[in-house]
């Protein structure tokens, strides 16, 4: 991972960053943070490209003027970065210099980033809110301070070129190991020795997992292993149960999320039973179908409600989470869930489906007595729908052992 790929992805996201302004109306969005290797906010590895100690503030304008006031041990930090013109460093203080800056620019609204209903768009402490108003008194400027909303959303979820580039990459390397893991899998092997293959070939190649590592992957045999994310057991693999795996990497800062099912035959069986069959079905009917709806200016809403009505004629209960969620510098990247309309969610299902944004499709069903299955797919919208990011698991996978 180089300096200058960085510099490409904090320009890109800058250059988003002034258009998305310009759609909201809004002439200013400041991040304030202070020690952010400690309490980061999620948009400065996207706008910022460096951490901060003291107390800093970045000025991202509508007109494209941008400035960074941070103590001054970090301005050669941000000047490093190859994205930010202006670079202000303060000794005593940085409330004169930021009033200063506001005042030069005298935007109709000062944009922060807290929110509701989204982890991702709310990075800004209570704390530095308060330093903020305080600087900010007896200034018009107080008055003028609003949610940044769709801001940090739209910026994180609008893919730029290199940021694509590095989701496809950490795709590929998902499905080489994938490979991997499928000629592992026989009877005998428990969830915990497929955990610690997977984790082997992450660390052949020197990669961090997409979530918690005790917990990616995520591993279910058999119909007695406990649903959810979860760590991996030592229940073993047995023939003619099925086997499922929840699984992404995170190569170069961005993430990848799938899930594959796989079927041990037993001695006598040519192909799996037409009950596992019939569940594979549904699952792939419900993805595929999600996929064939979703473009933008879809609600999100929209595209799990198509899932839930295959699972409602199928007599299927209902499962009780999103069919999908955003997916790149994290493998949870906040902004438009894919999901139903539940006061856990809040706005989020309401959101409408952008072009280079990136989802996964998931979800998965119990069979009783074999297991469970479980297909997550990565996909990306285009102009008129989407692209699956690997080739999507259309059969169950039946392995002979």
């Amino acid at each position: 991972m180089t300096g200058s790929v960085e510099s490409n992805i904090v320009r890109e996201k800058l250059a988003q960053a002034v258009e998305i302004l310009d759609e909201q109306d809004v002439d200013l969005w400041l991040l304030l943070a202070r020690e952010s290797d400690t309490m980061g906010d999620p948009s400065m590895p996207l706008v910022v490209g460096t951490s901060v100690t003291w107390e800093s503030a970045f000025l991202i304008s509508r007109a494209g003027d941008h400035v960074a006031i941070v103590g001054t041990g970090d301005v050669e930090n941000v000047k490093q970065t190859g994205a930010w013109d202006q670079v202000l460093g303060y000794v005593e203080g940085i409330g004169a210099v930021l009033r200063d800056e506001i005042a030069k620019r005298d935007p109709n609204a000062i944009a922060l980033n807290y929110s509701k209903d989204d982890n991702i768009a709310d990075g800004l402490s209570h704390g530095m809110y308060l330093l903020l108003c305080d600087i900010l008194d007896d200034t018009p400027y107080r008055e003028r301070l609003v949610e940044a909303g769709a801001i940090p959303r739209k910026v994180r979820g609008r893919k730029s070129p290199t940021e694509l580039a590095r989701i496809r990459q950490a795709v590929a390397t998902t499905e080489r190991i994938w490979e991997s893991t499928q000629r592992y899998i026989k009877p005998g092997v428990s969830e915990q020795d497929i955990s610690s293959f997977m984790h082997g070939e992450l660390e052949e190649r020197r990669l961090g997992s997409s979530w918690d590592w005790k917990y990616c992957p995520t591993v279910t045999v058999g119909p007695n292993s406990p649903i959810g994310h979860v760590g991996p057991t030592e229940i073993a693999v047995e023939l003619g149960q099925l086997v499922s795996i929840d699984f992404g990497v995170n190569e170069d800062e961005y993430s990848s999320d799938m899930q594959r099912t796989y079927y041990l035959l037993g001695p006598d069986e040519t192909e799996p039973p037409a009950e596992v069959q019939r569940h594979f079905a549904i699952i792939d009917e419900a993805i595929q179908s999600a996929a064939k709806l979703i473009k933008p200016g879809v609600k999100g809403w929209e595209v799990d409600d198509v899932a839930r009505k295959i699972f409602e004629r199928e007599g299927l209960e209902e499962w009780r989470f999103a069919l999908g969620h955003q997916m790149g510098r994290a493998c949870h990247d906040g902004g438009t869930v894919l999901g139903p309309r539940w006061e856990r969610y809040g706005d989020r299902p309401y959101g409408e489906v952008e072009k280079d944004e990136v989802y996964t499709l998931e979800i998965g069903v119990s069979v009783p007595g074999y297991g469970r299955v479980n297909l997550e797919e990565d996909i990306v919208i285009t102009d008129d729908g989407c692209e699956f990011l690997a080739p999507p698991q259309r059969e169950l996978i039946a392995l002979r052992r």
